[in-house]
């Protein structure tokens, strides 16, 4: 009984690392506004990388990270990232200009990197192998739950105080997680495996190349030579990362791993269910308080039902698995996810709450039910010495999958907002910024429209509701193509999962 308990305690030390980690780089859109107009002037451009930075280095070393946490042990490597979060973020609050707060905003998202991987395997580490599967669907649950938490503090905090305080609540955040992590968790024992560092050199690269590419891919146009360059620089690379790793005798990931298919598949289908995740957390402030006109707190709160539905289904999900198949319970996940999204193609400025509630947690549920399931089919493919590679991997397909929603939704939605903005509107914001998102062309609307503001404010937001239902249908039929294959090639890794699970 003393195990046990101290087992749960471990667990939700590291759901709060989790959901720290995630709430910080997902409470950052909400300011967006905010940061456009503070003492610091930033571009347009700026702004966006002031967002995306933490979140770009944060992908680019989740895999070396985990590699780290195998090499030196996941629980100094977990401890440090704390650290170097905690000091990234408190220096972000106090940044005097852009530069630095970019440059504070990668070594937070360092940090966060060091914290995801080796959290997850310190979880395998402290559960013996029949309960994994149960600690492993609430970490990833913990996943989904921190963005919508972001959130949902985010909007609190900003309705009191100033962006800084974004950054400057998660440096006692993250110390006090510290000194829990320190007291409650056991030491764990790097391998005596050498680290690849000329693996590390490359990797890095081709990551960063992949997503800038998705992140700028809205800016710049999906067919520009800016963004198809950065895919091929990234591609080319990849391909001298797959020929070293082919070559060492212990490199830092194997390609040849990329041949199991559960790895595979799990892959893939978190990367689907989160570009689904992902573009709900985009739409949601812009449909709120842009079409509906809430605040950014109750915005926030908003996405409350498919938090809860994440808390309650995810821990239960390996569970349900074992009773019914993987197969079902996965398809059944995701098909959940897709209808949900469909489902909310159909929303208007009009839509009450309780229906908008209820597609969330719907989405929520779908999400509980299968990311933990995905991720089991990742890590259970390694053994257990590869723990920290495995677990980087999940966290590096999330990642992917967040930054690609962002970047296809908004690339989808603003499209077609601009497209079948009506003249009337066009006339008179023009053909800049006002014209390209909800949120100014309402402000320049109620600037120079005078008498006819409300009329044009309800099309604006007429408009945009059309661009959000045509965004939405794109997303759930490309997830409803992935959930059918997923369905296909999943194996039953929980209810006959190896011996050597990791």
């Amino acid at each position: 009984m003393q195990e046990q308990a101290r087992r749960q305690a471990i667990l939700a030390i590291i759901s709060g690392c989790v959901v720290l980690v995630f709430g910080l780089g997902a409470s950052v859109n909400l300011a967006v506004g905010r940061l456009a107009t503070s003492h610091l002037h930033p571009t347009p451009a700026q702004v966006l990388w002031i967002v995306d930075t933490y979140l770009v280095v944060f992908g680019c070393l989740l895999i070396p990270a985990g590699a780290l946490g195998d090499r030196y042990g996941h629980k100094r490597m977990l401890s440090a990232g704390l650290l170097i979060l905690g000091f990234g973020s408190i220096a972000s609050a106090l940044a005097p200009t852009v530069l630095l707060l970019l440059a504070w905003r990668a070594l937070a998202g360092a940090g966060a990197a060091l914290i995801l991987p080796n959290s997850l395997s310190l979880l395998v580490d402290a559960y013996p192998p029949d309960e994994r599967p149960y600690a492993i669907a609430v970490w990833t649950g913990m996943t989904g739950l921190g963005g919508a938490l972001g959130n949902i503090g985010g909007g609190l905090v900003l309705q009191y105080y100033d962006w800084q305080m974004l950054f400057a609540i998660a440096a006692p955040l993250a110390l006090i997680a510290l000194a829990l992590v320190a007291r409650a968790t056991p030491n764990t024992v790097g391998n005596k495996r050498p680290l690849d560092i000329l693996g590390v050199g490359i990797l890095v690269p081709a990551i960063f190349s992949l997503l800038y590419g998705i992140i700028v891919g809205p800016e710049y146009g999906w067919t520009s030579l800016h963004v198809l360059g950065a895919f091929t620089v990234s591609a080319a690379i990849v391909a001298c990362f797959v020929r070293h790793g082919l070559r060492r005798q212990h490199p830092l990931i194997d390609p040849r791993i990329f041949r199991l298919p559960s790895l595979s598949v799990g892959a893939c289908g978190i990367v689907l269910s989160f570009i689904g995740m992902y573009s709900i957390f985009y739409l949601n402030g812009q449909y709120m308080m842009s079409a509906k006109g809430y605040s950014p707190f109750l915005a926030g709160v908003c996405v409350l039902p498919m938090a809860i539905a994440l808390f309650v289904v995810s821990p239960r999900s390996v569970t349900l698995a074992r009773r019914y198949g993987t197969r079902l319970t996965l398809t059944s996940g995701l098909l959940a996810l897709t209808a949900g999204l469909a489902l909310l193609a159909f929303c208007t400025r009009s839509t009450p709450y309780p229906v908008y509630g209820a597609i969330l947690f719907l989405i929520g549920t779908g999400s509980g039910l299968s990311n933990p399931l995905l991720s089991m089919a990742i890590i259970v493919s390694l053994p257990p010495n590869q723990a920290g590679v495995g677990t980087g991997i999940n966290s590096f397909t999330r990642e992917i999958g967040g930054a690609f929603g962002v970047a296809l939704f908004g690339s989808l939605l603003n499209g077609a907002y601009v497209r079948h903005l009506p003249e009337q509107v066009q006339l008179l914001v023009g053909s800049g910024p006002a014209a390209r998102a909800i949120g100014s062309t309402l402000s320049a609307i109620q600037q120079h429209a005078g008498a006819q503001a409300s009329q044009l404010e309800a099309v604006a937001r007429d408009t945009f509701t059309d661009a959000m239902g045509f965004a939405l249908w794109v997303i759930t039929i490309l997830l409803l193509i992935g959930t059918v294959a997923v369905g296909l090639w999943i194996r039953e890794i929980v209810r006959n999962p190896k011996p050597n699970a990791a």
